[in-house]
């Protein structure tokens, strides 16, 4: 390389520094400018949702049987018509699960100004005698408020208990009412907690010992035998604690 080309280089590189900031400078511009744009258009946007045509006016409940729409739309505050753009399904979903008889619910926004809310009830198993009523039992032991004298369930019969039993001590009693296989179902009359575990009061009236809710198939099966097969006698007592051990004795306490 020359000394002539040596001493020209540097010029050349001074001459092009101006260039370089200035494209820099021009590409820093455009990126603010452009940010400025999409902040400005999502304003715009929000500001647009947000208004009345954008609110909920009109809500559709479904699967409700023991809740009204009223009581759903109101737990759910739809009521006073909020944005849709603000609404929050995973909230509005864990408040419909405040009611007794609701299991689930799914929330469904239908834009620009709808919302529907589909109920999935749960169903009750038993009555039982609680604070002097007559109150439904779910299939997760909640208490699902008062039921007709007249229910066709099991009657949960525990020891007593001043806070609802169902959900802590007794729930051993709601996996066997929650599970009675249709064989027989029908013939249960009590469902009843005891020393010995649970036991079933038949309408005969038999009574069958299940003990602890282990191998519950196997003790139903044994059951569903013992009343096909065998000769029973009002007030007897059919212990299937082990279901290949059946044992049959005439009338004993709970």
């Amino acid at each position: 390389m020359s000394e002539e080309t040596k001493r020209q280089r540097p010029q050349t590189q001074r001459r092009r520094r101006p260039h370089t900031r200035q494209t820099t400078h021009r590409g820093v511009k455009r990126v603010l400018i452009a940010a400025v744009v999409v902040t400005v258009l999502a304003l715009g946007v929000r500001w647009v949702l947000q208004q009345p045509y954008f609110r909920v006016q009109h809500v559709t409940v479904t699967g409700n049987v023991h809740e009204t729409a009223a009581a759903v739309e109101t737990a759910l505050g739809l009521t006073s018509q909020p944005s849709m753009l603000g609404l929050n399904t995973g909230a509005m979903i864990q408040a419909a699960k405040t009611f007794p008889w609701v299991a689930n619910a799914s929330i469904v926004k239908h834009w620009p100004n709808s919302v529907s809310v589909s109920i999935v009830e749960t169903h009750a198993v038993a009555v039982t005698q609680w604070q002097g009523k007559w109150t439904y039992v779910g299939a997760t032991g909640t208490n699902l408020g008062l039921a007709p004298a007249t229910a066709n369930l099991p009657t949960l019969i525990t020891p007593a208990a001043t806070t609802w039993p169902f959900t802590a001590t007794d729930a051993s009693a709601v996996t066997v009412a929650a599970t009675l296989p249709s064989a027989f179902a029908s013939q249960v009359r009590d469902v009843v907690v005891g020393t010995n575990g649970v036991s079933l009061t038949m309408t005969t009236p038999v009574r069958f010992i299940l003990g602890s809710t282990d191998e519950l198939t196997a003790k139903y099966m044994a059951i569903a035998s013992v009343i096909k097969g065998a000769t029973l006698a009002a007030g007897d007592v059919v212990d299937v604690t082990v279901p290949t051990e059946l044992a049959i004795s005439g009338p004993s306490p709970h």
